[in-house]
């Protein structure tokens, strides 16, 4: 990694260190499999990641265990629907702190004043102004919301 990289994998990378002095094996696991992913999509994107890119590694990862959460919930599986759950609020702990919905809410309905009249015109405007910041799917519901409005 270059100066100017990524704070954020270097905190990841901080955090990892503790967990193998302190023997915590899920925590060791959980970080040591974000940074891979990190590490693959610097090989994907053929530069070193910036926070950005940990970013959008890190909400896919929890994206990917909220989604095994109501898979594993679904079948009966609490213990393993447990343990998707916990390493998804552990990785929350690394995201930037998210937008106010109603500063989500005032984005939306400036761009539905703006034109847009459907929910994807919506997301495009809105989506690249809170990157990172807010979940998509949290933006889907209140433009949906909005436009049912009128």
């Amino acid at each position: 990694m270059t100066a100017g990289g990524a704070a954020l994998l270097v905190r990841l990378q901080a955090d990892q260190t503790s967990a193998r002095r302190a023997q915590d094996k899920n925590q060791l696991l959980l970080l040591g499999m974000v940074i891979s992913e990190v590490k693959n999509r610097e090989i994907e994107l053929r530069r070193d990641a910036v926070d950005e890119d940990v970013v959008d590694v890190i909400r896919k990862g929890i994206k990917k265990r909220k989604e095994s959460v109501e898979l594993y919930g679904k079948a009966g599986r609490t213990d393993l629907a447990d343990k998707e759950q916990a390493e998804a609020l552990a990785l929350e702990a690394y995201l930037p702190a998210q937008v106010n919905p109603d500063e989500l809410r005032a984005a939306i309905r400036e761009a539905i004043a703006g034109g847009a009249t459907n929910v994807g015109a919506v997301m495009a405007r809105v989506m690249p102004l809170f990157k990172g910041r807010a979940d998509g799917s949290t933006i889907n519901s209140i433009a949906r919301e909005e436009l049912a409005r009128g």
